[in-house]
């Protein structure tokens, strides 16, 4: 099993969103990192969830429920995330680069990388808020 975090403007699509849906296709990819990372996931790996834009936060979490490696062709996979529970609280950006967890991360390091590996300290960290 692996951790990610997925960025999302959330004025486009939140986390809220995602928790009425409870599932959805994770769209919109363009980053060549990024795809290969998607192509990177299983099922039952845990996602962090990150708003991007005037928020800059991990806001809530997810599972990869399902995934289709190369659907009709297309050039990225089809990674379906359920939504879990919202973080404890959101976690600001600035809190995030302050750990030296995360010293060495795409996430602070890439900042338009909008799917991150994470390790598993760093889920945590994240997690509980």
């Amino acid at each position: 099993m692996a951790d990610w975090l997925v960025k999302t403007e959330p004025g486009e699509y939140s986390f809220e969103d995602l928790r009425k849906e409870t599932e959805t296709v994770w769209t919109g990819v363009k980053n060549p990192v990024a795809i290969k990372n998607l192509f990177s996931m299983k099922v039952g790996d845990r996602v962090v969830v990150y708003h991007t834009g005037s928020e800059k936060s991990a806001v809530g979490a997810a599972t990869v429920t399902a995934f289709e490696e190369d659907p009709k062709g297309a050039s990225e996979p089809r990674v379906t995330l359920r939504a879990g529970s919202p973080l404890p609280r959101p976690l600001a950006l600035s809190e995030i680069k302050s750990s030296p967890l995360f010293s060495d991360s795409p996430l602070v390091r890439i900042g338009r990388l909008s799917v991150v590996p994470l390790t598993a300290a760093q889920y945590a960290f994240l997690a509980k808020g």
